[in-house]
């Protein structure tokens, strides 16, 4: 079975007013099976409009990422983010068929 994935894009406006956000995460996806893949770290953005952060969460499956994502706990916690910071996050299947 695919897994399924978070992949985020984050502009952070305010530190000390994020950090409640991103410490309540830590339950949240825990409770769903989630685990970071990619949490901010060096990148470089070769084509299209950046972002300061980057951010790809792994689950079991896509059913269970969207669980999270629309969980009681998630849907409160974006309203701590969204004040402090400016996000784009997509949740997409994982590939799971024969490379090439």
């Amino acid at each position: 079975m695919a897994k399924g994935y978070w992949i985020g894009r984050v502009d952070v406006h305010n530190e000390e007013g994020y950090k409640p956000y991103a410490a309540a995460n830590a339950a949240i996806f825990k409770k769903f099976g989630g685990k970071f893949i990619v949490r901010a770290g060096k990148f470089t953005g070769v084509e299209g409009q950046s972002r300061s952060r980057n951010v790809v969460i792994e689950f079991p499956d896509y059913e269970t990422a969207m669980a999270c994502y629309r969980s009681p706990e998630y849907q409160a916690n974006i309203k701590v983010r969204q004040p402090h910071s400016t996000a784009e996050l997509v949740v997409v299947e994982g590939y799971d068929s024969p490379q090439p």
